[in-house]
């Protein structure tokens, strides 16, 4: 895999002028070029040598900064890398324009293969989370391990609170939200998201809802960020649709890596009774309730997840996990 300074496929090479992507403490980011796509990919520089890898896929309208303080967090125990999906984060749109969960997948996987680092500690959270599934499915070969923070999995039952959110996916939506909020500041915005996707937003310092603002007002400028937002939000509704072999449920029980679900008590995007149906799809899973937790909760309680993915190694007998860890299947906290 090459890193590029200054990536040559179209996409990349159109892009506007903007401030450029925060880099936390100790994190570094570098661009990837790859057929039809360029990724941008944030680290941190493994504790030490031989550490296993792990990839990290955000959700929708998010970024590789979500995973910043779990990849902190777990320094040590994995050698991880974020991914900010094509058309988040500081990627660019794909060349095709396919935001679906297939083209999301598709673009994890030749990351994947390109870097031939795996197989990988699989993290994915929200729409990320269907996004790992259907790669866990597909190319078991590329996961050691699997775990779904919230993973956009399809309901039968949406909640009301995640009706808007689907809503960008309808054709023109977007572009009418757009007009009907023009006069709201970034942080209005941002304050309505973290609404929606903490528990408690009041655990978000005034630092980290600081940076969050900077992020959207950078974001805002880039022409195709409501697009992204749109398409991707299509996806997720399309890929809810699917029946048969492509369906996510289906692709679920294929799985064969040992899975951790994470299911936060006030989510109000993923229905937290999806979690025990969950549970039984995967078939070598281990469930973490989290009842004080919104949509994000390793941007929440990163701690708390860390110590759960620490248990999952130990439990599924790979390098890094705490020997002491109990080998329920079924954890609840």
């Amino acid at each position: 895999m090459s890193s590029t300074e200054s990536p040559s496929v179209p996409a990349a090479s159109v892009l506007p002028r903007v401030a450029p992507v925060r880099v936390g403490e100790g994190e570094r980011l570098r661009s990837v070029g790859l057929p039809g796509v360029t990724l941008s990919l944030r680290s941190r520089p493994p504790a030490r040598e031989g550490l296993p890898p792990a990839f990290f896929v955000h959700g929708l309208g998010g970024s590789s900064q979500n995973w910043s303080s779990l990849m902190a967090e777990l320094d040590g125990v994995v050698d991880g890398e974020a991914v900010d999906l094509p058309g988040f984060g500081d990627s660019p749109p794909p060349d095709d324009g396919d935001y679906s969960i297939t083209g999301h997948a598709r673009a994890v996987i030749r990351c994947l293969d390109a870097a031939d680092r795996g197989p990988v500690h699989l993290f994915g959270n929200s729409l990320g989370g269907a996004v790992a599934t259907r790669v866990a499915a597909v190319r078991p070969d590329l996961v050691r391990t699997l775990t779904l923070v919230s993973p956009a999995l399809p309901e039968l039952r949406i909640q009301r609170t995640a009706v808007p959110t689907g809503l960008l996916g309808v054709p023109g939506i977007a572009a009418l939200f757009t007009r009907l909020t023009r006069e709201w500041t970034a942080e209005q915005r941002v304050r309505g998201v973290m609404a929606l996707c903490y528990g408690d937003p009041g655990r978000v310092s005034t630092e980290a809802f600081g940076h969050a603002v900077e992020e959207l007002e950078r974001r805002q400028q880039l022409p195709y960020f409501w697009d992204a937002m749109a398409r991707s939000a299509r996806g997720i509704v399309n890929a809810y649709t699917l029946g048969g072999q492509h369906g996510l449920w289906r692709q679920a029980e294929r799985v064969l890596a040992p899975t951790l679900l994470i299911y936060g008590g006030r989510d109000q995007l993923v229905g937290f009774r999806m979690a025990r149906k969950a549970a039984r799809s995967f078939r070598d899973s281990r469930l973490l309730s989290l009842p004080e937790a919104g949509h994000v909760a390793m941007m929440e309680y990163p701690e708390v997840v860390a110590g759960a993915f620490r248990d999952l190694l130990a439990q599924a007998g790979t390098p890094g996990g705490d020997p002491a860890a109990e080998t329920d299947t079924d954890t609840e906290s």
